[in-house]
């Protein structure tokens, strides 16, 4: 996905963001943030333009930076992708354009997002479609008051998602044939079970796991 956006769109760079404690996984473990972003720094090792950021890591010592464990049932403190973004155009020209990449699962829960409708004044979205969506499933995904009436979606219903979605306030980048069947669920239960994990992950990312001993494997 990152590939094709950044050849499709023409980006400088993307910012891959390890979240330090993301908010619909506060009560669950999560592997410790360092290991997650030593494996972003494998993952990205090959092309420039791929930046591992440490923007929500955690301080020393915190509950989500791996040298402390947190207190049983206590959350760390959630990190919101709007804040992190504000954070990141902190960094950045005011000419410069940002942009929001994720997939199509998880844009359609953007509506629920802490400050969603805020989060599209900050930033143009992409999103990585699959078969079966259409364009009125992106409309109608967006926050209530971004949303278009149904006569305006009814159109839609009958075209992929692919192209672009552009209404007052929001401008969706859709990129169609880059779904790889790949989740974190196969590639922990893989490595768990110590099957090959190659064709989820770069070599070099497959050895850290199996090094370090994670995912049980």
């Amino acid at each position: 996905m990152a590939r094709a956006a950044l050849e499709r769109l023409q980006l400088g760079r993307i910012h891959f963001v390890p979240a330090s404690a993301p908010p619909h996984k506060q009560l669950h473990p999560l592997t410790p943030y360092l290991y997650r972003y030593a494996m972003v720094v494998l993952a990205t090792l090959t092309d420039k333009a791929f930046v591992p950021s440490l923007i929500e890591a955690p301080e020393v010592g915190s509950s989500g930076s791996g040298w402390k464990p947190p207190s049983k049932g206590v959350p760390a403190a959630a990190n919101y992708s709007i804040d992190t973004l504000r954070k990141l155009k902190r960094t950045l020209k005011k000419s410069d354009r940002v942009f929001l990449l994720l997939g199509i699962d998880a844009f359609n829960d953007i509506a629920t997002w802490h400050q969603s409708e805020d989060l599209f004044a900050e930033c143009e979205f992409v999103v990585a479609s699959r078969p079966g969506y259409s364009l009125a499933d992106v409309a109608n995904a967006l926050p209530e008051r971004l949303r278009p009436k149904a006569s305006v979606t009814k159109p839609f219903q009958k075209q992929p998602a692919h192209g672009q979605l552009v209404l007052p306030g929001v401008t969706v980048h859709l990129l169609e044939n880059v779904h790889k069947n790949i989740s974190a669920t196969a590639i922990r239960e893989a490595a768990a079970a110590k099957r090959p994990i190659g064709r989820f992950v770069t070599a070099e990312v497959a050895e850290y796991i199996k090094k370090m001993g994670l995912y049980g494997g």
